[in-house]
């Protein structure tokens, strides 16, 4: 795949997403002329602790797209197993095509050519709902996440860093600190 292929798909699949929307994430260039590096927004899906949070994202093209995978990196702070402290994507979809040197995951759940921005932010959006612990990113958040879900303090204080977070991380507070703070369990 040439670049000029490669830009030419990215265009396509901007304007196919500009033109029906997904629900859950609104995507956009990050500068007009620069096709390779896309910012996308997402709503945390309903009935988990991500719900009512915006969350901002950059995915970052390789010019021999598709047929090597982004990366995605939140912009946002977010708590999450799958996505690391410097808020890293880690999923299976985003990771080069292949054979797992871990094993933790099948050549199939890998990166491959047929998958699109929209399979990409499906996933993501299916990974803030489901978790993957077996293989996090950020083990504190994983052994943080099983914690959680047996403690209502903890549910309720996750469920408030996100609403309050994203919905003022440009205060210039120390949210970090704050976060740890209010923690009680």
């Amino acid at each position: 795949m040439t670049e000029l292929q490669s830009a030419l798909l990215l265009r396509r699949q901007l304007a196919e997403l500009n033109k029906n929307p997904v629900e859950g994430f609104s995507a956009g260039l990050i500068d007009d002329n620069d096709l390779y590096r896309w910012e996308v927004l997402i709503i945390g899906p309903p009935d988990t602790l991500y719900e009512g949070g915006v969350f901002k994202a950059h995915l970052t093209f390789p010019k021999d797209y598709p047929l090597r995978p982004p990366k995605m990196k939140f912009i946002t702070e977010i708590w999450h197993p799958n996505v690391d402290k410097n808020g890293d994507v880690c999923i299976s979809i985003l990771h080069e095509p292949g054979e797992d040197k871990y094993g933790y995951e099948k050549p199939e759940e890998r990166w491959l050519p047929i998958h699109t921005v929209e399979t990409i932010m499906i996933s993501v959006i299916s990974m803030l709902a489901d978790p993957n612990g077996d293989s996090p990113a950020n083990v504190d958040a994983a052994v943080s996440n099983e914690e959680t879900w047996h403690c209502f303090p903890c549910t309720l204080s996750t469920y408030c860093w996100t609403s309050v977070y994203t919905k003022l991380a440009d205060t210039g507070w120390n949210w970090a600190a704050i976060k740890l703070a209010s923690h009680s369990c």
